[in-house]
């Protein structure tokens, strides 16, 4: 039987820190759905389409790797799709607090749901998504913190 997980997020902008955790969560699972999450609280830079072609890009169309978007709660989604396992990665102890508060409230909802922590890697600690779009709408250069094709479509929005 395949392992498999799910790699949620709202991945506005794909960082290089999202794509190494996809590649480690290739290293744990034989597949996984990197689920682009629909989050009607926050205000996305780039569509469910674009971020969804951004990641299918930065993977190489790679087929263990399978690239989907949700609404609601991840412990439906993950009920829907029959996987009972969720990778996250993990920058400092602030991520760790708040993921530990979700991983309890999804097994609470969904007991059969488990959640497996990786660290990411010591270049993209200080890499999140927030931080990527405050840099590039201020004309900040973004490279080597996103794919190159990230990179070119955050300057051709936010020129220099």
């Amino acid at each position: 039987m395949a392992r498999a997980a799910i790699y949620p997020g709202s991945f506005d902008p794909l960082t290089n820190g999202h794509v190494a955790i996809i590649q480690r969560g290739l290293k744990l699972f034989d597949r996984l759905v990197v689920a682009v999450a629909n989050n009607p609280q926050k205000t996305p830079l780039f569509t469910p389409d674009e971020r969804r072609r951004f990641i299918l890009e930065a993977v190489g169309h790679d087929p263990r790797v399978e690239v989907d978007q949700f609404d609601g709660l991840l412990v439906e989604y993950a009920r829907v799709r029959g996987v009972h396992t969720v990778l996250r990665g993990l920058r400092a102890v602030s991520d760790f607090e708040y993921e530990f508060q979700l991983a309890n409230m999804n097994r609470k909802l969904l007991p059969d749901l488990e959640s497996v922590f990786v660290m990411t890697g010591e270049d993209y600690f200080y890499v999140t998504a927030r931080l990527v779009r405050e840099v590039a709408t201020f004309g900040g250069d973004v490279t080597g913190l996103v794919p190159p094709h990230v990179a070119a479509e955050l300057t051709r929005r936010f020129p220099r």
